[in-house]
């Protein structure tokens, strides 16, 4: 098992990305080996070696956050945790990172290849325009913004009850494209990917790429849904340094 998936986008010369996997760490089980996450109960020490790990690899600094499924979009910063689900920067070295184990992760750049940012989307965020609120901290039109959707939830392993559906549905009713009725009665199977698209499309952004994974079934990927007790992996984008 590869250790890191690299994304398949047109980005521009000089943006980089990376989603890391459970591969190439020191955690035990059940969270191995390379959970990034440190709010899982799993050992700081083995956590913070992952962590250095990460950045040494890389040669880049990731600016963690502590995730709310919320709509707050931060400039990143290494040196400091905040409560967000978003961040951007555009100083070079510097990774816009988020944390999932089936929510959305969906990074950003602009084609100057000037800024980059990086939202944490389940649901509740999606809903509440995470991945709008990312993208407006580019400071671009939207025809000048790249977006790569990262490993999630997929649309097989992805159910939810009527209310989930009608949040949507209620702000965009297109959104009931995403829906499939489930075999249980007053369910229904919602494809993160589409909502993403369908979201992005409708203030104007339409240079998507990535989807299609799913990390329920994808064992290279931390899943909560699988497995309540387990990791977190991480998907960073950041601008290279002149040195990197």
């Amino acid at each position: 098992m590869s250790a890191f998936l690299i994304p398949d986008w047109p980005a521009p010369a000089g943006i980089r990305a990376c989603v890391t996997t459970r591969a190439g760490g020191v955690s035990q089980a059940p969270f191995d080996s390379f959970n990034l996450g440190d709010h899982v109960d799993d050992d700081p020490c083995a956590v913070a070696q992952n962590r250095q790990h990460l950045t040494r690899v890389f040669n880049v600094q990731p600016a963690w956050l502590s995730q709310v499924h919320g709509v707050v979009v931060a400039p990143a910063d290494p040196s400091s945790i905040v409560e967000a689900d978003a961040s951007w920067t555009s100083t070079p070295g510097v990774a816009c990172t988020v944390m999932t184990a089936d929510c959305l992760p969906a990074l950003f750049c602009n084609r100057a290849g000037t800024r980059v940012a990086a939202a944490h989307a389940g649901w509740r965020g999606l809903a509440a325009g995470v991945l709008e609120a990312a993208a407006r901290s580019l400071h671009v039109e939207p025809q000048d913004i790249l977006v790569w959707l990262g490993p999630a939830i997929g649309p097989a392993a992805f159910e939810v009850g009527g209310e989930v559906r009608d949040v949507f549905i209620k702000d965009m009713p297109q959104a009931a494209s995403a829906f499939v009725p489930s075999v249980n009665a007053g369910r229904y199977m919602a494809d993160i990917y589409e909502l993403a698209r369908l979201r992005l499309a409708r203030c104007g952004i339409e240079a998507v790429y990535g989807a299609g994974f799913c990390t329920v079934n994808d064992l290279r990927f931390y899943s909560y849904r699988r497995s309540s007790r387990t990791g977190r992996f991480a998907s960073l984008v950041w601008i290279e340094t002149p040195s990197s």
